[in-house]
């Protein structure tokens, strides 16, 4: 009985001495939600396979949901990160505020209150940016653009520019719709954040 309790004592300083696994939150919209694809064909359950296969100990938490805004993320996000404490939150909203047509302005504003949601909680924020189509016309795409550029200048963040890069003129990788990318361009999706994220990384 002795012997099993001091077992039992040096297992447990072994559990409390090993490194314990981060939280990465993705909060997005149906670009990261998996619209269209089947269960385990998003990029964030590839980005988790991913750090898996790089021996790094995060958790990826998928929040996204589709049709998202920028003003309905900004609604949950204080609950989420209260529910799930992130490390690093990867913000990829904003595409369904351009698509609607509404205000960069506002998106900018909804955007930079997550970003320091997402600071205050102790999170790491990466920005991912979205472009518009040209059908929008030159001086919307211009606006809409610019206001990712803006943001991960004024908090100077962790930036992924674009996140459909490398492929958002082939139509190939897009679902019907021509919105959405397919189950083959998610990995070019893990890739382009993945030089990003990689850096902030804990070993």
């Amino acid at each position: 009985m002795l012997f099993r309790s001091i077992a039992a004592f040096f297992f447990m300083l072994m559990l409390a001495g090993a490194p314990q696994a981060g939280t990465i939150l993705v909060w997005g919209d149906s670009l990261s939600a998996g619209y269209g694809l089947r269960p385990g064909e998003e990029w964030p359950k590839l980005l988790q396979t991913r750090l898996e296969h790089e021996g790094f100990r995060y958790s990826v938490v998928n929040g996204s949901v589709s049709g998202e805004t920028s003003s309905g993320g900004l609604t949950r996000l204080p609950a989420a990160l209260d529910q799930h404490k992130p490390d690093i939150l990867i913000l990829e909203l904003g595409a369904n505020d351009g698509l609607r047509g509404l205000r960069p302005q506002l998106m900018e504003d909804n955007l930079g209150a997550m970003v320091e949601a997402g600071r205050q909680s102790g999170a790491v924020v990466v920005l991912v940016g979205m472009r518009m189509p040209p059908n929008y016309g030159p001086a919307f795409t211009r606006r809409f653009e610019e206001a990712f550029h803006n943001l991960a200048q004024r908090f100077d963040l962790p930036f992924v520019p674009f996140l459909l890069e490398g492929f958002a003129d082939q139509p190939e990788m897009f679902l019907p719709d021509g919105i959405h990318p397919t189950a083959e361009a998610q990995p070019v999706i893990v890739d382009t954040i993945w030089g990003t994220l990689r850096p902030l990384l804990a070993p």
